[in-house]
């Protein structure tokens, strides 16, 4: 979830505080919003956010195994088990460029 006032103190930094919608500096002055540059910043953030899902649609399958054991018993037995699952994953939720 983007938090509109981190977004305004990124895109206003001698904003320290937001009442009602209005902006203040540490002086209590009013300061100006830049809608455009709020929205433009709001928009980033989304797509940046947006453009990381396949990342924590694994992490969360990946969470699901317990890759150490895994790894430990593909040694002992020859097996691969564990690349065949992180593969799985990797195939199920794919990387924007893959």
């Amino acid at each position: 979830m983007i938090n509109e006032f981190d977004v305004i103190r990124k895109t206003h930094p001698t904003v320290t505080s937001f009442i009602g919608g209005d902006l203040f500096d540490v002086e209590g002055n009013s300061v100006e919003r830049n809608q455009p540059l709020i929205e433009a910043e709001i928009t980033r953030l989304q797509e940046l956010y947006d453009s990381q899902e396949y990342a924590r649609l694994r992490k969360a399958d990946y969470d699901q195994l317990n890759q150490l054991e895994m790894q430990f018993d593909d040694q002992l037995n020859g097996t691969t088990t564990w690349v065949d699952a992180v593969n799985a994953i990797k195939a199920k939720y794919p990387k924007g460029g893959e």
